[in-house]
């Protein structure tokens, strides 16, 4: 019966040396697990402060585009008036000249001249 006892002694040895290792590797589990919802809490945190940046960052740029398309119209316009000026004057100088020209070959004009 000691002989026995001696091998379900050694068994009972065996049995608290596994059951430590396994509570070991629970502890280093726990602190790799403890240590990734760390890190995946600071990632999150960053994705939010990044997300907040892009949002403000799209809106500040949907302004920008919104004024420069608003100064596109302001210049297509004013460059289409500006041309209606162009030819307007141009229209107007070549009247002028014209009404000079006639001018210059009217018998009163000459005879002022003189």
């Amino acid at each position: 019966m000691t002989q026995q006892g001696a091998v379900l002694q050694g068994y009972n040895n065996e049995l608290v040396k596994c059951i430590e290792d396994l509570c070991m590797q629970k502890e280093e589990l726990n602190k790799q697990i403890q240590q990734a919802e760390e890190e995946k809490n600071k990632l999150q945190h960053e994705i939010q402060v990044l997300s907040e940046q892009l949002e403000c960052v799209c809106e500040n740029l949907a302004q920008k585009v919104a004024s420069r398309n608003e100064l596109d119209k302001i210049l297509a316009e004013t460059e289409a008036a500006y041309m209606k000026i162009l030819d307007s004057s141009r229209t107007l100088l070549n009247v002028l000249k014209k009404e000079v020209g006639s001018l210059k070959h009217s018998p009163d004009l000459k005879t002022n001249v003189t």
